[in-house]
């Protein structure tokens, strides 16, 4: 098992903002992305992956009337490992919940979203991965657009999403998009592992952000550690300011 690249601080916002490979990437449309007529298809890891990943993106989708179905893999429940705050019960409860203000808040039609919960368990989800790619399979059009985890982001459900995801869009001919969450946090601009050739960037406004950055508070339960137990949150606001850049990069 490779080493968790996920530990301190991770690389400052200020690096990402004043990076020159950022400043000129390539820029892609939402519209570009995912034409008229086309799904687009959100994997998301955990509740809360598909805004921290890609909530301009879902912004886009809603103002262009794109046909969206989000696939939640797990419940997010293992967040708070040991926390009597933030038991597993309360957890399984309260993540999906703050997944749907979150959607609200971007704007998506929650009454016409198709929404999957796969139920696969938090931080297991490489156990059950061929499982997962059979169970993506069967909700594909080969007509789809799918948004996902990329392969290589450095948490193992995130990997495990975006292999799963990859297998189950090749099988039936849908084109497979993959999106960095937590790479911004041990990456920097010139890392070589990163596949920068393939990233794209969706350049978005002021209201876009702001509106983002609404729908990430949503999310009390991963804005709040545990101090009884010396857990910090798993966002803290270093984490937040680095997803809320004024573009969303996605790998083609």
């Amino acid at each position: 098992m490779k080493p968790n690249p996920i530990i301190g601080q991770g690389t400052p916002v200020q690096h990402w903002q004043s990076s020159t490979r950022l400043a000129e990437m390539e820029q892609v449309s939402v519209a570009q992305l995912v034409p008229e007529g086309c799904r687009a298809v959100i994997i998301a890891p955990h509740p809360d992956d598909e805004v921290l990943g890609c909530g301009g993106l879902l912004q886009g989708l809603a103002a262009l009337g794109r046909a969206v179905q989000l696939i939640s893999v797990t419940d997010g429940s293992a967040s708070h490992p040991g926390s009597r705050r933030w038991p597993v019960e309360r957890l399984s409860v309260v993540r999906p919940q703050e997944s749907a203000q979150a959607l609200h808040r971007l704007g998506l039609p929650l009454h016409s979203l198709k929404w999957l919960r796969a139920g696969f368990a938090d931080s297991q989800v490489a156990a059950r991965e061929a499982e997962l790619a059979a169970f993506i399979q069967r909700h594909l059009k080969p007509t789809d657009k799918v948004f996902t985890t990329w392969r290589e982001d450095g948490h193992c459900d995130h990997e495990a999403v975006g292999r799963a995801s990859a297998k189950a869009a090749e099988a039936v001919g849908a084109t497979l998009y993959e999106l960095p969450v937590w790479t911004w946090h041990w990456a920097t601009a010139e890392d070589s592992q990163v596949p920068w050739h393939r990233a794209r960037k969706i350049p978005l406004n002021c209201a876009a952000i702001a509106r983002k950055r609404h729908a990430i508070h949503a999310f009390a339960s991963q804005l709040e550690g545990d101090p009884q137990i010396g857990l910090p949150p798993v966002l803290a606001p270093y984490v937040v300011e680095r997803l809320l850049l004024p573009f969303e990069v996605v790998f083609v």
